[in-house]
Formats: structure tokens, sequence, C-alpha cells
């Protein structure tokens, strides 16, 4: 295993194309910092990214601005209704000339994809993209093929309150590695994007400045981050107060939770507390990493119980009493 120094170093090299990344992205997207990193985050780490929030919060622009700054596809994929399963992965075409069939892919063939509105989509198009999700490969008739490397699913959904959407399958929310609640801009972040949108046709341009190269050697190094058994100790600890909370000294949560985090949640949360360290230049893992992430691996991995409801207890919630109280390595 390499000394921390050396990795530090090493992801101080590795990481030099994320300020420029950065810079890029502000030119369009006025704050919003938060909703960056998350997005880097599921880059550095090959995780899909659930965003949430209400129509107007630049999730769509965000998004594909990211895409529009890396040499890579991008495909665009708006979720309605009526949408099909053959829509997202294709279809088979009969030829009567030749009595065969010919494969014709569909948009999910590229490295960036955008699903846009995703809960407004039936289950039966959410299944259709179980496969492709955690498998990286999609199945048409009697073959398999394999999707592009990278290749990342990066959703936006309006809360579930507004009209004509679907709650998502559970198998399907634990596919994300993050979701991110995306919030109004402050005053004077609004007063930015006033001076930079309000004209009938703003400069939405940018470049590229990032080669999938750049990221895929990233994403290596990222899994050499170092991680202290303590620390290791300490998300396993977190996984499992969402299973069994009252073992923890939260006996006020017992009853609330139905089902916990799932096994995945902690590789999820190892793997997003890694790539936070590599965006603060650092080649080791710190208790504040796993803190500060925590909420957008958990949350949409715990599912409450109707006494919870009753309450008005989320598993937001949950997830802030279980890091409260915790100890801290």
């Amino acid at each position: 295993m390499l000394n921390t120094p050396e990795i530090a170093q090493r992801v101080k090299d590795a990481g030099q194309w994320i300020a420029p990344l950065g810079a890029e992205i502000s030119r369009v997207v006025v704050g919003q910092k938060y909703l960056v990193e998350g997005l880097l985050i599921g880059l550095l780490t090959n995780g899909h990214v659930l965003l949430e929030g209400v129509p107007g919060l630049a999730k769509t622009l965000t998004v594909k601005t990211l895409a529009a700054c890396i040499h890579t596809g991008f495909q665009r994929i708006q979720f309605t209704p009526d949408l099909l399963p053959a829509d997202l992965i294709g279809t088979l075409i009969y030829n009567p000339r030749t009595g065969e069939f010919t494969t014709k892919h569909g948009p999910l063939f590229s490295n960036l994809i955008l699903a846009d509105e995703i809960n407004r989509a039936p289950a039966k198009v959410q299944s259709a993209l179980l496969e492709a999700m955690q498998e990286r490969q999609v199945t048409l008739g009697d073959q398999t093929y394999k999707l592009p490397d990278p290749f990342l699913v990066l959703a936006t959904q309006n809360p579930l309150e507004q009209e004509g959407t679907y709650q998502l399958p559970e198998a399907q929310l634990d596919r994300f590695m993050l979701k991110l609640q995306v919030g109004y801009p402050s005053k004077a972040e609004e007063r930015q994007v006033l001076d930079l949108m309000a004209t009938s046709a703003p400069n939405l341009t940018v470049k590229a400045v990032v080669t999938p190269e750049e990221i895929l050697t990233a994403r290596s190094l990222v899994n050499e981050i170092y991680v202290d058994d303590r620390v290791k100790d300490y998300i396993v600890d977190v996984v499992f107060a969402t299973r069994e909370p009252a073992n923890y000294g939260l006996r006020r949560l017992h009853g609330m939770i139905r089902y916990g985090a799932s096994p995945r949640a902690t590789i999820a949360l190892t793997l997003a507390a890694r790539a936070r360290a590599f965006l603060s230049g650092r080649g080791y893992v710190t208790p504040q990493d796993v803190k500060s992430i925590g909420a957008e691996v958990l949350r949409h991995r715990i599912l409450v119980s109707y006494e919870a409801e009753a309450e008005n207890m989320s598993s937001e919630g949950i997830v802030e009493q279980v890091f409260a109280t915790l100890p801290v390595p």
C-alpha cells in the first residue's frame, strides 16, 4: 500500500481538471456548489445520482452543462407516462426481405444519460433501467450488449407531492449512489441569476475541458485513498444503526424504521467519502467526509414506518439522529 503523503501528491496531480471544470460550469450555473460537488462525486465513483427539487432550480441545466464540459457522449431522455422500455434500450426490427431481425440501439447507449423527470414514467420503464444501472449492460432479444464506459445515469425528479408523478421502486432507488436535495439559491445568487439569465438569448455555451481518460484515471486513484479501520467500523456502525437503532442508543427510533439501509449503502458511503477526500486534495478519509456525504447516501435507502409518518419523522431526520448519536472515531 502506498503511504498517504504519496497518495496525496498523486491526488493533487490527477485532480488538476477539477478546478477548470468548476470554473467552466460556473459560467452558466450560478451557485449550486452542493449540486456540482454531488455530480463530481458520482463521476469519480461511477455512481448514479438522483436530483430532487422543485422545477426551476437548474437541475437539468447543471447536468447538461457538466456533460458539455466533458469530451464524451450525452443523451437526454424526457420521461413521460407513455414512455416504453424500447424507447430507452432500443428494439429488434424485422426485415421482411431477409426474414431477419436487426438491432436498433436506444439512447441509453451513451456515456452520460440525463433521465429528466424520471418519476413521471411508470414502473415498467423504471424496471428497464435496472439492468443498465447495475450491470452496465442491456439485453435485447437473446443478445446482451455492454454499455460504453463511463456510463452514468443522472436523473432529475420533482417532489412526489406534485401531480402526475410515480413513486420510484425501492430496488431502483437503491441503485442510485446519491440522492441530492436541490434547494433554492441564496438572495445574492438569485441576483446573479437575474444578471446572467434575464435575457431572451442567454449565453449557455461552455467548452469541453475534461477527457474521459482523465476521469477514469482519477476514478482508479479514488480506490487507493486510505480508509482507516476505525473509519470503516464507523461506516458499518452508521449503516447498522439504521437497521437496529435500539442497539446503538437510538431507542426513540425503534419502530420508526421499516427497512434500514442495504449493504450497498455501506459500499456507497465508503466510496463517496473517498471521492470527497479526493476533491479536498487528501489521500485519506476523515470521519467528517463520512458525515458530510452520509445524508445523500442514506436518505433514499431508509423506509420509514407508518408510525414515523404519523409523527412527521422522515428518513432525513433519522439519518441526522444517527450521526448526532454515534460516537465519532
